[in-house]
């Protein structure tokens, strides 16, 4: 089994059509999305067109947090990156998110989710500090939140941040790192930073040997200053900073 994973999109549409040619160059035709597909100041609508063209396809999505917030919040009282996503969306878009699950066991072996099993806006595999420093989470705290689950592979996104951590009954737990936001800041649950420290788009192709799983990180170049133009004429001169140099500002 080799398949692609993708996450945290965020509307970028440049990223996205980039990450997808490279896996297409590398023959791999099957793609899971582990969500937050639109959500930020760039093109949600390309990027919906491409994704709803794509789910015909063998590309399998599940929901992300900020998918939640666009079908769940009021537009009027929306963070500033939802809102500019719901504005770009039609309404054969917003039926495509309805259709999303919050979880999905693929192919009887991988597990999906966007943050953890049970919450789409934690972190799993990684922590934060009370200063707000980011940093791998402690080992029994990723185990414990892993507990009943059955699958050899699981696969979440939230962070940004590519990792791979092996649990001690053998089971691997991916994050595929982001297409399209490869720095941000969150004030949740104290302020803090997440930078990648390049502009790159993510992405991970898993495949299964006979050794076990064997994960391979891919970042794939695109007209990064493009997009980052596009969010400073959106007004949003930390989405800029974030997608010209995977730093915030």
């Amino acid at each position: 089994m080799r398949f692609a994973a993708i996450a945290d999109i965020h509307g970028n549409h440049a990223a996205l059509q980039a990450v997808l040619e490279d896996i297409a160059a590398l023959g791999i035709r099957d793609i899971v999305n582990l969500g937050d597909c639109f959500s930020g100041p760039l093109e949600a609508g390309h990027t919906a067109d491409l994704l709803l063209l794509l789910d015909m396809n063998a590309v399998q999505t599940v929901r992300g947090n900020h998918d939640r917030y666009l079908l769940e919040t009021p537009p009027e009282t929306m963070g500033r990156s939802d809102a500019h996503a719901h504005a770009l969306l039609a309404p054969r878009h917003f039926e495509w998110l309805r259709k999303l699950r919050k979880t999905m066991i693929w192919r009887e072996e991988v597990f999906l989710c966007h943050a953890t099993p049970l919450q789409d806006d934690v972190y799993w595999l990684d922590t934060v500090s009370g200063e707000g420093r980011v940093g791998l989470r402690p080992q029994p705290e990723i185990e414990h939140l892993a507990e009943g689950m059955e699958q050899s592979l699981i696969l979440c996104g939230h962070s940004h941040m590519p990792r791979v951590v092996t649990l001690s009954d053998g089971r691997m737990i991916v994050n595929p790192g982001s297409v399209g936001c490869p720095a941000y800041h969150d004030d949740e649950p104290v302020p803090h930073d997440v930078e990648n420290g390049h502009p790159l788009a993510c992405y991970a192709i898993l495949e299964k040997t006979g050794r076990g799983w064997a994960p391979q990180f891919r970042t794939v170049a695109y007209d990064h200053m493009v997009a980052s133009r596009l969010a400073a004429g959106a007004g949003r001169g930390d989405w800029a900073s974030a997608l010209a140099t995977g730093r915030m500002r």
